[in-house]
């Protein structure tokens, strides 16, 4: 569990919905495969307006449905949709599609032209509203976060980033950063995209040592630091189940000796990578 600013306890390991509702003749298997999550105690669930233009908000309001409080619903606005006015309807919108009265997290998907002041006076408003219970941002780098804070957005609640073995950047100064600031980091794509890093014989290796799978030694790895919350995406039940198994591997001293050699962490700042 990660327990957010505010006191909210919230599962590490949560449900992401990327790519879904892209295809009406998978929705069936989606909504399943949500439930099932769950059913597996991954509560917390991660969507956004972006994803297939409010699809995949409309297959996680089917999936709560009737299963509203147990559940932690995060989505997030366009950056062209964070202006004063423009994010109270973007936000109805998302509660429509969603079938909920109040988000328990809304997020800036990324930065754009709208000033970050502005935002958090749109966000505020909202929750003072009752339309969101908490906000946060995505995508936003040192800098940012810094700004962020010079503008009053000090009850920022979370920084969704790219985070996996292969992406480390983080480590180096935003982490510390948000860690300093008690603001978890929520991480994306914590198995990596197309399957290339798992390919990596290092995961093998360590996989093997534990009779598990290299896409759970990835997620072991990213969940091994407090304050990180991993939202992987998963379609059917076996990648579902094989997601929510990996809450129970941990890895010891020589798994991430193997793990650092193959993966290094950063020695000086990188860009923040963002897919």
């Amino acid at each position: 569990m990660v327990t957010l600013p505010d006191g909210t306890r919230v599962p590490a390991l949560g449900q992401g919905t990327w790519r879904m509702g892209e295809d009406g003749r998978a929705r069936k298997a989606e909504v399943a495969a949500l439930r099932l999550g769950i059913e597996l105690g991954l509560t917390l669930i991660d969507t956004a307006e972006m994803y297939a233009e409010g699809g995949a908000e409309e297959v996680v309001g089917e999936a709560i449905k009737g299963r509203r409080d147990e559940v932690f619903i995060v989505s997030k606005v366009y950056p062209h949709n964070a202006g004063r006015r423009a994010v109270v309807a973007a936000c109805d919108r998302s509660l429509a599609r969603l079938g909920i009265d109040t988000i328990d997290l809304y997020l800036l998907h990324w930065r754009g032209s709208v000033p970050l002041a502005e935002t958090v006076e749109g966000f505020e408003a909202l929750r003072r509203a009752g339309k969101i219970a908490r906000w946060g941002v995505s995508n936003l780098d040192v800098a940012d976060m810094e700004e962020l804070w010079s503008v009053g957005g000090t009850a920022c609640t979370t920084n969704q980033v790219l985070y996996n073995l292969g992406e480390r950047g983080i480590e180096f100064d935003l982490i510390p950063w948000c860690e300093r600031r008690n603001v978890p980091i929520m991480a994306y794509s914590p198995v990596g995209q197309g399957g290339r890093m798992l390919r990596h014989k290092a995961l093998a290796e360590v996989a093997a040592r534990h009779g598990a799978t290299p896409a759970q030694v990835a997620l072991a790895w990213t969940l091994r630091r407090p304050g990180v919350i991993a939202i992987p995406k998963a379609a059917d039940p076996a990648h579902v189940r094989e997601n929510a198994d990996s809450a129970a591997l941990r890895l010891t001293k020589e798994d991430h000796a193997t793990l650092d050699a193959a993966f290094p962490s950063p020695q000086r700042k990188r860009p923040l990578a963002i897919l």
